[in-house]
């Protein structure tokens, strides 16, 4: 059997060598098809046949197909080392080009947003196949576009404004090291080492690692909120002022084809089930044999004896085995991401903190990026970052342009993945450990569904803050009321957390990214009790929302399998889960 080993990925697919003849071929002929896609501006008229039409589609495509290549190397690279001034200065190059190639060939977006009349665009949408849903995405997105000379001028300063500012960010916060004592011993750590202390069985080892994490953000806290100030002014200026957005949270929902109403629907039903996580961790406390939790407790593991570790081929297995077990088909689409070796899976300095998956094209298998450390939280994260994988290769005969699925829906195939390996683990265990995994599941939870809709809402009230004025210690001051929403008196809460907020890369990375985690999780538990109820049967149905990509609006394509996500209902259900799991803990800890 194939053995996997942790190592870097292989980005050669993409681009042999960045200093090489091949690569700048790769640029010479991105320019030549932007050249060349110029020259049909006159192709656009109301009466264009059907053939020319597609034509241009399919030159843009193939424009796109090209330059993510390109563009997803040095994103990529940059990420496997954000300290090298070679991959920093590849990325800002690119980052230019993209800018550059949008700028030439925006006029074709302008014509379609702007100048074309209701009844030719619905005759060209009608012959466009799968690509009709993108088409109607745009002119959805028209009443916010302005004139081309107004977005090349945006496209071009946003390189060296928002972009760079986000550079900026990642530069400083990337490069922490952190100094923690444990147990008498002075030792350094970065974010990603510190992360595994704060699920540390030691009370005293926890509280340090959060102390450490928290203060080096404090020292800097003048210029990232500096940082963060600007980036929501230009996210406020250029989006509600300029553009017309209804509110900041609407730019966000309106790229995820989401409606406001529904995104209301899901941050109140959020808000409204705290008391649920509340009661986990008074429960919590109780396991740990402690009066009430402190905030730096709420990872804590509550397995008496040591915490399992996993070898990474041990993990990797697992994953595989547990997706065998539903779906022979998505194994094998996970296993192809190992077997191609474009998994990024090792520790080392400059590296990027966290994991993702990146899909720079459908006809390319995704690239996935873990920082591997051996805990149970570290296998999950696997699962995560492995069905988001699976999400990508079962809308592979996509387009380009409908291969991805909205955000929300986007974090449903991770989050089932992981959903499949905790009922396959807890399967498997004593009931000491059964505690114990089903403590770290809710604990899951928690982070993923509950925490990252009080993200977001703590984002709506920045967002509105800043725009009024608001100074540093005015964000930290509505980040530390957040904290208080969602723990009431279940939790003893220390006022360095008040600097937290700018721990979080989301927050500058892509405002209100967050709720989509919130709305994955919710989903992939509907999906999840389908699955227990109608067993593997509900495979086919599964895969065939997944192909789907983002070729429908989600709202649509959930309804065609039964799910309404307009309704409160809906999200309610998914909490009833998540009472049923804290009930059933409740009955294993008496």
């Amino acid at each position: 059997m194939t053995s996997f080993k942790q190592e870097q990925w292989n980005l050669t697919e993409l681009v042999t060598d960045p200093k090489g003849v091949a690569f700048r071929k790769q640029l010479e002929e991105i320019e030549a098809k932007v050249r060349n896609f110029e020259k049909k501006k006159n192709y656009l008229k109301p009466n264009i046949s059907t053939q020319k039409f597609a034509h241009l589609l399919n030159s843009l495509e193939e424009i796109s197909e090209k330059f993510s290549k390109v563009s997803g190397y040095a994103s990529l690279g940059y990420s496997a080392d954000t300290q090298s001034d070679e991959a920093t200065s590849l990325l800002t190059r690119m980052t230019k080009l993209g800018s550059q190639i949008e700028n030439r060939t925006l006029y074709f977006d302008q014509w379609w947003k702007k100048q074309l009349d209701q009844k030719n665009a619905y005759r060209l949408m009608k012959s466009s196949g799968e690509l009709s849903e993108f088409l109607r995405f745009k002119r959805l997105l028209a009443k916010y576009s302005l004139s081309e000379s107004e977005e090349k001028i945006i496209n071009t300063l946003d390189v060296t404004g928002s972009t760079a500012l986000v550079k900026i960010y990642d530069k400083i916060t990337n490069a922490f090291q952190y100094v923690v004592k444990i147990d008498g011993k002075l030792k350094k750590y970065n974010r990603e080492e510190l992360g595994v202390l704060v699920r540390n069985p030691k009370s005293r080892t926890r509280e340090v690692a959060y102390k450490a994490l928290l203060s080096q953000y404090d020292k800097q806290k003048g210029v990232l909120g500096e940082i963060y100030q600007n980036l929501v002014q230009n996210w406020k200026d250029e989006s509600v002022e300029i553009r017309g957005y209804a509110s900041p949270i609407s730019v966000r929902n309106i790229a995820n084809d989401t409606d406001d109403k529904i995104v209301d629907s899901l941050l109140s039903v959020c808000k409204y089930n705290a008391p649920i996580f509340q009661k986990f961790f008074t429960l919590k406390a109780k396991m740990l044999g402690m009066k009430k939790l402190r905030r730096y407790d709420i990872y804590a593991p509550t397995l008496k004896v040591k915490q399992k570790s996993y070898k990474y081929d041990q993990a990797v297995k697992m994953v595989l085995q547990t997706l065998n077990g539903f779906s022979p088909t998505l194994s094998e689409y996970a296993k192809k991401v190992f077997v191609q070796n474009h998994v990024d899976s090792s520790i080392r300095p400059g590296k990027r903190s966290g994991a993702f998956c990146s899909t720079i094209s459908p006809k390319i298998t995704p690239y996935v990026l873990v920082n591997f450390k051996g805990k149970s939280n570290d296998v999950f994260t696997l699962a995560h970052e492995l069905g988001h994988a699976i999400h990508s290769i079962a809308a592979s005969d996509k387009s380009i342009f409908v291969a991805e699925a909205p955000l929300p829906l986007a974090e449903t195939a991770s989050t089932f993945s992981e959903m499949l390996l905790f009922d396959e683990i807890l399967n498997k265990v004593s009931n000491e450990e059964k505690k114990s995994i089903l403590t770290e599941h809710i604990d899951d939870l928690y982070s993923t569904i509950s925490r990252q809709a009080f993200f977001t809402l703590f984002e709506i009230a920045a967002h509105k803050k800043i725009g009024e004025g608001a100074t540093v210690e005015d964000i930290s001051n509505e980040y530390m009321k957040t904290l208080k929403e969602q723990f009431a008196n279940s939790i003893d809460m220390t006022n360095n957390f008040g600097v937290e907020w700018s721990c979080i890369p989301h927050f500058y990375h892509s405002p209100f990214y967050c709720y989509a985690y919130s709305f994955g999780n919710l989903l992939a538990l509907s999906f999840f009790q389908r699955y227990k109820k109608e067993g593997k049967s509900f495979a086919p149905t599964y895969i065939k929302i997944l192909s789907a990509g983002g070729s429908k609006k989600p709202e649509i394509l959930l309804k065609e399998h039964g799910i309404d996500i307009s309704s409160q209902k809906f999200w309610q259900d998914g909490f009833e889960y998540i009472k049923n799991q804290v009930n059933r803990l409740s009955k294993l800890d008496n």
